[in-house]
């Protein structure tokens, strides 16, 4: 009894207030509209929110007309007459009205239906309300809202298109890009990475921003990137007067720029600095909690990508460096003929793949082109290359048909322990006759382009990929002859060069036919437009090149041959065996006895297919000497030696030796430790 005595005589005396007073102190006031005399009545504080006075109001809400506009008033009737027609018991609405001066306020209403037993309404009690400060306050707060949002929409933005960098430049662009971070806002915007101790500006901006002699900075220099370096802290730089007493040196270098305040961050990955970030502003003061905290999150974020960025960029450049390394250092000079080689490697991805190209001298005037392409697109793929091509170069230095040099290099990576296959055209090509030899492992066909600009697709009989026709026996590469007169180029390329989003091989081999027969003359601008055009579609993928054109004739060397290997029941290698014979002759200069070698090496061939088991290899050469012979070599894998015989008069065998005899001038027959060897000879004119 007593603590309530206390706790009485401690209260003021106008406790509790009235509602009234806390209506009134509120800017609130009350209102009772009759609905049947449709009089309203409103006390004191509800007139001072119209800003009238009582002798003013006639308890009529027509009266309030004149501080509420029009359409303010027809929606307000609306929702009252609605609310009344539905049954509800009470309505709330902002409208807008017009105080005493002019000036507009936002006002709030909100009002309770009583209705009779019948449910009929017959009176509204309600308040009413200034709520200018209420919307004002809830239009800061969405204000405030919509900037965090922005924050937030600009950080995420930022963040996906670094996700999407793969350089340091990637990184650099899309800061500098108006589109993406639009560098918050900033005048300038600097960035340096930390390499040998040194802080290398690698970025600045605007034009005219870069300071002479910031290039390469220690960190131990009165700079804010060193400042954040060493401290591994941000620096935020409030106003102009705090940027020219901490940083003498720079400030007057930068004045020009306006800057008015600055944010300089250190980029931290796997907690050792990589550089730092340098934001300067012209038109702030200071920076909020929440912006200090964006700036920290994004210079994370730019950090994280510049490291991912330098790791890529070393990885690219090592995986490069080796495929650089396993491709010829240079290529060699070859008389008869011009050459251009490219090497393009992958834009996409730190890993760069197994495609590679070869020039390989051969003699007696022969050269050897290859081009292939490993499966994959990793460091193994250029090391099973590198591998690859030795073999190559080496099988055909050795003075093998162009078909074993492509057996023997499918047998090596069978046995090499790689689940890696290769595609693979050989050609070797004698530069005297224009007589070309080619094989083709799986790999897209060559293109010819001839003199008068014209191009077109060579179409060469292939066999399995390098390493899968060893797996499955099948090491069986037919050989195609094809001759490349003065003038003509031969086009040897990997698919990276035809391959296009969404479009099959084949089209893209008819433009790469188009953009040849249209392109520059000269063999090393025109491989430069082939790899250009890679760039210009953004191909993915390696890419080699090699352009060899024949230059002109030139005169037989000693020991200079073409060579065809002839399988039994093959006649297509028959005929081609028979083409490189005619277009040999032709080009020696021997076209007058054309005839008689091509019967004479057709019936040698034929003889070793018909009475031995296994193929038959044909070689045809030059030899020089008192005078010009040319020689023809059919060898075969039988020790038995033929020997010339009388057919008979109903025979129709064993005139094939004598018809050799009757042509050569000279004929024999050589063993072998394979087997042995038929040849013939024949006189040919000196040339001129």
């Amino acid at each position: 009894m007593d603590d309530r005595v206390t706790r009485a005589l401690s209260l003021p005396d106008d406790w509790p207030a009235h509602p009234d007073l806390s209506l009134a102190l509120n800017r609130m006031g009350s209102f009772d509209w009759d609905l049947d005399s449709g009089l309203m009545h409103m006390d004191q504080a509800a007139l001072d929110v119209f800003d009238m006075r009582a002798d003013e109001y006639d308890d009529k809400p027509t009266t309030l007309a004149a501080r509420v506009p029009p359409d303010e008033s027809m929606r307000l009737d609306a929702m009252v007459t609605q609310a009344l027609k539905s049954g509800r018991s009470n309505y709330g609405a902002y409208f807008r009205m017009v105080r005493r001066d002019g000036t507009p306020q936002w006002t709030h209403t909100q009002g309770f239906v009583r209705r009779d037993a019948t449910g009929r309404p017959r009176r509204i009690i309600g308040i009413i309300r200034d709520a200018t400060q209420e919307l004002a306050e809830s239009t800061a707060r969405r204000e405030l809202d919509e900037e965090r949002r922005r924050q937030t929409s600009l950080v995420d933005a930022t963040t996906a298109a670094l996700a999407h960098a793969r350089t340091v430049k990637d990184v650099i662009d899309v800061l500098k890009n108006s589109q993406g971070l639009a560098h918050l806002g900033a005048t300038s915007l600097v960035m340096g990475l930390i390499e040998a101790g040194r802080i290398h500006l690698v970025a600045d901006g605007p034009e005219g921003a870069f300071v002479p002699g910031t290039r390469y900075t220690r960190t131990d220099e009165q700079y804010p990137m060193s400042e954040v370096v060493r401290t591994l802290g941000p620096r935020f730089i409030e106003s102009a007067e705090d940027f020219a007493a901490s940083y003498p040196v720079l400030w007057p270098h930068i004045s020009h720029l306006g800057i008015t305040c600055a944010a300089y961050l250190p980029l931290i990955a796997q907690a050792r600095p990589i550089g730092a970030l340098g934001l300067l502003y012209s038109d702030k003061n200071g920076f909020t909690g929440d912006e200090r905290n964006l700036l920290l999150a994004l210079g994370s974020s730019i950090a994280q990508s510049l490291q991912r960025a330098m790791l890529y960029e070393q990885e690219h450049d090592l995986a490069e460096g080796l495929q650089q390394a396993m491709l010829p250092r240079r290529v060699p000079e070859v008389p008869g003929a011009e050459i251009a080689v490219r090497y393009r490697s992958a834009r996409l991805g730190r890993d760069i793949g197994g495609d590679w190209y070869d020039v390989i001298p051969l003699p007696g005037g022969r050269v050897g082109a290859v081009i292939g392409d490993v499966q994959g697109h990793d460091t193994h793929a250029a090391a099973v290359m590198g591998q690859l091509r030795i073999v190559l170069r080496a099988y055909a230095a050795e003075g093998h048909s162009p078909a074993t040099v492509m057996a023997r290099a499918s047998v090596f990576l069978h046995e090499l322990d790689t689940d890696r296959f290769a595609t693979c055209i050989y050609a070797e090509t004698d530069l005297t006759t224009g007589v070309v030899q080619m094989v083709r492992a799986g790999h897209v066909d060559p293109l010819v382009r001839d003199a008068d600009g014209s191009s077109r697709k060579v179409l060469v009989e292939g066999g399995l990929p390098l390493g899968l026709s060893a797996e499955f026996g099948r090491l069986e590469y037919p050989v195609s002859t094809v001759e490349l007169d003065p003038g003509q180029t031969m086009v040897l390329f990997t698919d990276g060069l035809v391959e296009l989003p969404g479009a099959d091989l084949d089209e893209g081999v008819h433009l790469l036919t188009a953009m040849i027969g249209n392109g520059p003359q000269d063999l090393q601008r025109l491989a430069d437009r082939l790899c250009a055009s890679v760039d210009e579609r953004g191909g993915e993928d390696d890419v080699a090149v090699l352009l060899l054109r024949r230059k002109a004739a030139h005169a037989p060397q000693p020991g200079g041959r073409l060579q065809q290997h002839v399988a039994q029941n093959d006649p297509e290698a028959l005929s081609s065996a028979r083409h490189m014979i005619r277009a040999a002759v032709r080009a020696w200069g021997a076209k007058g006895r054309a005839d008689e070698v091509e019967l004479a090496a057709d019936e040698l061939t034929t003889n070793a297919l018909m009475h031995t088991d296994g193929g038959a290899i044909v070689t045809i050469r030059v030899l020089t000497g008192p005078e010009r012979r040319l020689r023809v070599d059919v060898e075969d894998r039988s020790s038995a030696l033929p020997r010339r015989r009388d057919a008979g008069d109903a025979g129709v065998s064993g005139r094939g030796l004598m018809l050799v005899d009757r042509l050569a001038d000279a004929w024999g027959v050589e063993s072998r430790g394979t087997g042995k060897c038929v040849w013939c000879e024949f006189v040919i004119p000196p040339r001129d």
